[in-house]
């Protein structure tokens, strides 16, 4: 799979109108925001993210000198301590700009200049893809902050008609025989994370997955049913985070009157649908609702075995050939994935059937993140890619990992073998789960 020097020009061009697309309707006042642990002022992160384009490809791989002399002091989250980051002389917002034009314009005159060699087209995928993610993270920033929905996103995703006219349920689990599975990503691949690196041999035993991440309805239960105020759902450190917070239902929810809810969707409260995937919940909230329903969160290995394999004839084994994604090798479509901000937002759980996986999971690969019950740890023979801040530092336990992307996440980024990774706590973002059988 190569890419071509005009496939990274058209990445990097459409990264960047996508990151002032989602800011672009935002005051100044709303660009600082206030110091939260879990925003960033998206005024400093559009800076962040051209400082990174400049450092990785202008100066890293092309020697050249900093557009900005105190750049590294601004905008190296590495260097600039979380809470500095609202203290600091940012330049003006049309300064911000301007800086983000000249370094993409710089880094496509180096594209179109000479052959692209392979540690080249490493550092191109390395800025897109980093400036992808902050995009993710400035949608749910959006919701964090109250602010409104991202003006390129249509105003409600569940209006869509997409493989299905009505929303509904999709119950029931895959049987997935178990075997000898190659975890992590491949050698084919023209860009893979160092934490994904590489595929190695792990033993999954025979297992049932839900074929749809939990829904709102189900969730409903579990909250209707005491599940915020039963301590024998919850493990130790769970608990104490919900003590701590004081957790009684997901963050976005209220109650309604009588024992509807509703939930905030960015500036509006407006009812909580029923068959929606249920989004912006923790490690510790999933967890306990596996509890209460019997259930467990699926491991990585079951999780992309799921996703990634095919049943033999029989039905008896699994072909272990890995797609790259749930229907195939062919990138996503609209028809196939809730990615993109297509959408604007979740759509139902039982809508896109072109998108299944071999085993009849649906929407594996977007609509909203899955936690998984593993810590984020290295694989085997782990080696540190030259960005060292983006893996290592969060080995260790402090991370649970999250597959399959989300309604805002770039089809360019995500695959089955993608792993995201957020501490346990995290509710900011937008991830939901899907639940295994405690029995085969």
């Amino acid at each position: 799979m190569n890419t071509t020097a005009n496939d990274l020009a058209k990445m990097l061009t459409d990264a960047r109108a996508r990151t002032l697309a989602l800011v672009e309707d935002l005051t100044d006042e709303q660009l600082i925001g206030p110091r939260l642990p879990i925003v960033n002022p998206l005024l400093w992160e559009i800076g962040h993210i051209a400082w990174f384009q400049e450092y990785w490809v202008l100066r890293h791989v092309g020697g050249e000198e900093p557009i900005l002399k105190n750049g590294d002091s601004l905008y190296d989250s590495a260097r600039v301590p979380h809470d500095d980051r609202w203290a600091l002389p940012l330049p003006s917002r049309a300064e911000t700009i301007r800086f983000m034009e000249q370094v993409l314009d710089r880094v496509l005159e180096r594209i179109a200049s000479k052959p692209l060699n392979d540690v080249e087209s490493y550092f191109f995928h390395l800025v897109t893809f980093h400036e992808d993610m902050h995009d993710e993270a400035f949608t749910y920033t959006r919701q964090t902050l109250g602010y409104p929905p991202p003006p390129l996103a249509s105003s409600h995703g569940s209006g869509l008609s997409i493989g299905h006219k009505v929303a509904g349920p999709c119950p029931g689990d895959a049987d997935i025989s178990g075997g000898t599975y190659m975890l992590g990503g491949t050698r084919d691949l023209p860009f893979v994370f160092d934490n994904e690196k590489w595929a190695h041999p792990v033993q999954v035993r025979p297992f049932r997955i839900s074929r749809v991440p939990a829904t709102n309805a189900e969730f409903a239960e579990f909250t209707d049913d005491g599940g915020y105020e039963r301590r024998e759902l919850w493990s130790e450190s769970g608990w104490a985070w919900r003590e701590r917070v004081n957790a009684k239902h997901p963050v976005y929810w209220q109650r309604a009157h009588g024992k509807a809810w509703l939930h905030r969707r960015y500036d509006q409260v407006v009812p909580l649908e029923p068959h929606l995937p249920v989004i912006h919940v923790n490690w510790y909230e999933a967890e306990a609702y596996c509890r209460w329903a019997n259930r467990r969160l699926p491991t990585e290995a079951e999780w992309e075995m799921a996703v990634s394999t095919e049943p033999t004839a029989d039905g008896q084994a699994i072909r272990m050939q890995k797609r790259l994604f749930p229907w195939g090798d062919d990138p996503p479509i609209r028809e196939r994935a809730n990615l993109d901000l297509g959408a604007g937002g979740c759509i139902p759980v039982n809508w896109l059937p072109a998108g299944d996986s071999a085993f009849g999971c649906r929407q594996m690969i977007g609509n909203v993140w899955e936690w998984t019950a593993d810590d984020f740890e290295p694989f085997p023979g782990f080696t540190i890619d030259p960005y060292k801040e983006y893996s290592k530092p969060w080995f260790g336990g402090t991370h649970k990992v999250l597959r399959g992307g989300a309604f805002a996440t770039r089809a360019r980024l995500i695959r089955n073998s993608y792993r995201n990774f957020y501490t346990p706590d995290r509710r900011d973002v937008l991830a939901g789960f899907r639940t295994c059988s405690l029995e085969k």
